[in-house]
């Protein structure tokens, strides 16, 4: 596994301000999807277990994830060029093809990916808009974004904790 410690599972305080609540939960629901991955093998990560779903291991979702931090924040929200698998690829889901790709570089890239994000968000307003002309989205305000993410991350991250239950049997939530 990587040699970065994983992130902390930690809610925000009770009485935090807006912002501090917005980016406690995502920075928590983040630490849930690393979490989820600690003491796999390689062969574990990029084990699909759900016979409908066959890209959905989570090596596959962690390389999602770290791309949809990427569209909605520098894309997005910053009207940066889009680039990554959705657009180097004409294969559906190609963020979550990741045969052969270590887990720790996909969660090494995830983590930097979020650290990219984090000064996004410590950069801007809450109440700023997205750039991106060609994103409908990009109406959006770094809040609604934030609310987003939050949903977003917490869907995949109850994702890998039944995966993880299905692969080995380990349980948890927080």
């Amino acid at each position: 596994m990587s040699s970065t410690p994983p992130p902390p599972r930690l809610r925000p305080a009770y009485n935090a301000d807006e912002r501090s609540q917005l980016t406690g939960w995502l920075e928590m629901q983040r630490a849930v999807i690393h979490w989820k991955c600690e003491g796999l093998s390689e062969e574990d990560a990029h084990r699909p277990v759900l016979p409908s779903s066959p890209l959905m291991s989570l090596a596959g979702l962690v390389s999602h994830m770290r791309w949809v931090e990427h569209l909605w924040f520098e894309v997005i929200f910053l009207g940066g060029p889009e680039a990554g698998p959705r657009v180097d690829s004409e294969e559906e889901d190609a963020d979550m093809r990741v045969d052969g790709v270590p887990l720790t570089r996909l969660l090494d890239e995830y983590r930097r990916q979020c650290a990219t994000s984090d000064e996004i968000i410590a950069a801007h307003g809450l109440d700023q808009a997205g750039r991106h002309p060609d994103f409908k989205a990009s109406a959006a305000s770094l809040r609604w974004i934030l609310f987003h993410m939050i949903e977003e991350t917490a869907r995949h991250a109850g994702h890998a904790d039944a995966l993880r239950e299905l692969l080995d049997g380990d349980t948890g939530y927080y």
